[in-house]
Protein backbone atom coordinates (compact mmCIF):
# COMPACT_ATOMS: atom_id res chain seq x y z
CA UNK A 1 0.00 0.00 0.00
CA UNK A 2 3.25 2.12 0.34
CA UNK A 3 3.95 1.98 -2.43
CA UNK A 4 1.59 3.46 -4.72
CA UNK A 5 1.79 6.20 -2.01
CA UNK A 6 5.24 6.74 -3.05
CA UNK A 7 4.53 6.83 -6.72
CA UNK A 8 1.64 9.40 -6.36
CA UNK A 9 3.28 11.19 -4.54
CA UNK A 10 6.00 11.99 -6.83
CA UNK A 11 3.75 11.71 -10.11
CA UNK A 12 1.52 14.44 -9.50
CA UNK A 13 3.79 17.20 -8.17
CA UNK A 14 5.67 15.76 -11.31
CA UNK A 15 3.29 15.92 -13.86
CA UNK A 16 2.53 19.89 -12.55
CA UNK A 17 6.19 20.41 -12.71
CA UNK A 18 6.43 19.33 -16.08
CA UNK A 19 3.39 21.19 -17.48
CA UNK A 20 4.36 24.43 -15.75
CA UNK A 21 7.54 24.38 -17.41
CA UNK A 22 6.23 23.13 -20.91
CA UNK A 23 3.99 26.06 -20.80
CA UNK A 24 6.21 28.76 -19.36
CA UNK A 25 7.94 27.84 -22.40
CA UNK A 26 5.36 27.31 -24.68
CA UNK A 27 3.69 30.74 -24.20
CA UNK A 28 6.31 33.01 -22.85
CA UNK A 29 3.25 35.77 -23.03
CA UNK A 30 1.02 33.88 -20.16
CA UNK A 31 1.65 34.98 -16.96
CA UNK A 32 3.13 32.30 -13.88
CA UNK A 33 -0.18 32.40 -12.21
CA UNK A 34 -2.07 31.92 -15.95
CA UNK A 35 0.47 28.46 -16.40
CA UNK A 36 0.01 27.78 -12.70
CA UNK A 37 -3.99 27.66 -12.86
CA UNK A 38 -3.18 26.06 -16.39
CA UNK A 39 -1.21 22.89 -14.72
CA UNK A 40 -3.40 22.65 -11.65
CA UNK A 41 -6.58 21.97 -13.69
CA UNK A 42 -4.72 19.38 -16.00
CA UNK A 43 -3.76 17.69 -13.09
CA UNK A 44 -6.95 17.39 -11.16
CA UNK A 45 -8.69 16.03 -14.36
CA UNK A 46 -5.65 13.46 -14.46
CA UNK A 47 -6.55 12.66 -10.97
CA UNK A 48 -10.17 12.37 -11.82
CA UNK A 49 -9.62 10.10 -14.58
CA UNK A 50 -7.32 7.46 -12.87
CA UNK A 51 -9.78 7.38 -9.88
CA UNK A 52 -12.72 7.06 -12.26
CA UNK A 53 -11.16 4.21 -14.07
CA UNK A 54 -10.14 2.69 -10.57
CA UNK A 55 -13.68 3.33 -9.56
CA UNK A 56 -14.47 1.11 -12.54
CA UNK A 57 -12.26 -2.10 -12.20
CA UNK A 58 -13.40 -2.56 -8.53
CA UNK A 59 -17.58 -2.03 -9.33
CA UNK A 60 -16.93 -4.57 -12.45
CA UNK A 61 -14.86 -6.77 -9.90
CA UNK A 62 -17.46 -6.97 -7.26
CA UNK A 63 -20.78 -9.10 -7.52
CA UNK A 64 -21.76 -6.71 -4.21
CA UNK A 65 -19.60 -3.48 -3.76
CA UNK A 66 -21.10 -2.61 -0.52
CA UNK A 67 -20.50 -6.40 0.75
CA UNK A 68 -17.66 -7.98 -1.06
CA UNK A 69 -13.65 -6.48 -0.62
CA UNK A 70 -11.42 -6.35 -3.70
Amino acid sequence: MLLPLAWGSLFFPGLFGVCTWGLRRARPAWTHHDCVMISTRLVSSVQAVLATGSGIIVIRSCSDVITDSY
